[in-house]
């Protein structure tokens, strides 16, 4: 597969088109991304859900709705600083986790996107992008709001939103990981916060 790309354009065309795996057989929306191609800070979840998947956006359902609110509270936002991608970009029938065997046809397209963004910071939301992206055996309740290195790039797994609505009590845990970042933001990014 090619994986280098000219444009956003390019990568978005080639992406809708993608016919790798039996997801896209189940798909109304490919759900390439949202935000500033620009971004030092790139949020990774695992992939589209029900409305995600009408909608063509990453995290607009209850669970987005939720993470705006915490975005916001680190002057944060989707479509002006910040960059959100999903290791598949089709949904799994029924919201079920994405097989390894998907997300390894899907990888690519990620990949392709951490290249053209060049993000400082990347932040997986929820134990399947972190296993992922950080390392297979990430304990996330444990490991949430730690940095890893990988390279140049700094690496936070943080709660899934849709975790944080399924038990509110992890409320707290969830916003300190958001202040974490905004400390690390404020000290490695220079165009975030301008």
């Amino acid at each position: 597969m090619n994986t280098s790309f000219s444009s956003w354009e390019e990568l978005q065309n080639a992406c809708e088109s993608c016919t790798k795996c039996g997801l896209c057989e189940t798909r109304h929306n490919v759900v390439v991304g949202v935000g500033n191609p620009q971004a030092e800070v790139m949020f990774i979840g695992e992939g589209p859900g029900e409305n995600e998947d009408l909608q063509g956006e990453p995290f607009v359902g209850r669970a987005g709705k939720l993470l705006d609110k915490m975005l916001e509270a680190v002057d944060l936002d989707r479509h002006k600083n910040i960059y959100i991608a999903n290791i598949v970009k089709c949904r799994p029938p029924q919201n079920r986790d994405p097989k390894p065997e998907e997300q390894e046809q899907c990888i690519d397209w990620l990949r392709a996107q951490v290249r053209m963004i060049r993000p400082k910071i990347i932040v997986c939301l929820g134990r399947i992008a972190a296993a992922r992206i950080i390392k297979p055996d990430i304990k996330i309740t444990k490991e949430r709001g730690m940095w890893f290195e990988k390279g140049e790039l700094l690496m936070m797994p943080m709660l899934h939103p849709a975790a944080v609505l399924r038990d509110p009590r992890r409320k707290p845990d969830a916003f300190r990981d958001f202040l974490t970042l905004r400390e690390k933001i404020n000290e490695i990014c220079e165009r975030t916060y301008g």
